[in-house]
């Protein structure tokens, strides 16, 4: 492995690893998800959420596992940090969890009817992860992939991503929490190996001022950049919005990324 592939890899890990120093920040601020969203992954699967053996992976501190829940399948969360497990026990106590990630699932071949990701794919290794959802799925079993994403059409929202990239000194073209990440990087790591169905579902929150901040600076991009920069960046940022937002309550607006593939 070359100096330059070792340095990315240890980035990347460093970023994976941050939440686990925010989860309660992670908990209190982070979006959910719309009942619409999990109404498409009902109707394109070949059987309802409704009782079904579900594993949601990279389950954080629960936000879609209780989603899951909710919805009725019998959903076992599987999460590698120790911060975020801690608080998903804390928060769920009702609700199995065990440690473990997407490269090497704790879970039994053929056993699964839903195997769910989400915001969460894009740190697993694919030439890993796919053969391991491959294996843990039954037949027709489904596995669902899915982002919330900025919804970027909306001027505010525009600018406020500007301003983010710029910052950060990234692709303006690509996520805030990590480079590559994404439906469109998925397609492309699983290409000829997963037949993906893709939607979008829209979706928006009201939050105050405050919870949008900690929102942004809950993501990994900020979280290894160390308390002062992002104290800076949200300082100025908190500025901008209030021109726009004198009340200081903010309409988050989202495209859930969805990609579903039934395994054959």
């Amino acid at each position: 492995m070359s100096p330059m592939t070792t340095s990315r890899s240890q980035h990347h890990s460093t970023r994976a690893h941050s939440f686990n120093t925010a989860a309660a920040q992670y908990a209190a601020n982070r979006p959910s998800y719309p009942p619409a969203l999990l109404d498409t992954i009902d109707h394109l699967s070949t059987r309802p959420l409704q009782g079904a053996r579900t594993v949601d992976v990279g389950a954080g501190t629960g936000i879609s596992t209780t989603l899951l829940h909710t919805r009725g399948a019998h959903v076992l969360a599987v999460e590698p940090g120790t911060g975020m497990a801690t608080q998903f026990h804390r928060t769920h106590p009702h609700i199995p969890l065990v440690r473990g990630d997407g490269n090497a699932l704790p879970v039994a071949t053929a056993s699964l009817d839903f195997l769910t990701y989400a915001q969460s794919w894009h740190w697993t290794d694919p030439t890993r992860s796919v053969p391991e959802a491959l294996r843990v799925l039954r037949p027709g079993g489904t596995l669902a992939l899915w982002w919330n994403i900025d919804a970027v059409d909306i001027p505010w929202i525009a600018d406020a991503t500007t301003r983010i990239h710029r910052f950060l000194d990234v692709d303006p073209d690509v996520p805030i929490e990590k480079s590559g990440s994404g439906a469109p990087a998925a397609l492309t790591d699983t290409a000829g190996r997963l037949d993906f169905t893709r939607r979008q579902v829209r979706w928006s929150r009201r939050v105050s001022l405050d919870t949008h901040l900690a929102n942004i600076a809950s993501h990994s991009s900020f979280l290894v950049l160390g308390e002062a920069a992002t104290t800076a960046f949200l300082t100025e940022e908190r500025a901008h919005l209030r021109e726009l937002f004198p009340t200081e309550t903010i309409e988050e607006t989202y495209d859930v990324d969805l990609l579903l593939a039934l395994r054959p």
